[in-house]
């Protein structure tokens, strides 16, 4: 597959859940919360003829680092009502990475490689 309808795809459904998140937040939330990004990779390199392997790799990684992003989903809401966008963002940005780090030593004990 050409790579500019890759783009042009993938840009399409970023921008409609966008559309459609101003109109409910709701909906919007449910589509954005399904693994689009990692869904589109695999499609993109199943019809890329890449091995199975790298294409359950990928899904297995991104179990593995979905994990320590989901605290960041749950304080945001709270920061930005006190702190605003741009702080509440930055913190949620450091919070992740914070999460991320931790989690990968904790999980590295169980012979899971996240660096």
């Amino acid at each position: 597959m050409p790579i500019y309808l890759k783009y042009l795809i993938t840009a399409a459904i970023v921008v409609a859940v966008s559309e459609i998140a101003r109109h409910s937040d709701r909906v919007g939330a449910l589509i954005a919360s399904l693994p689009m990004v990692s869904l589109l990779v695999m499609f993109w390199l199943y019809l890329d003829n890449q091995p199975q392997d790298k294409i359950a790799n990928h899904a297995w990684y991104s179990f593995w680092y979905v994990i320590p992003t989901l605290p960041m989903f749950a304080l945001f809401p709270m920061m930005i009502s006190r702190w605003g966008f741009w702080l509440a963002m930055g913190t949620a940005i450091i919070l992740t990475i914070f999460c991320f780090v931790g989690f990968a030593l904790i999980v590295r004990s169980f012979g899971v490689s996240l660096f």
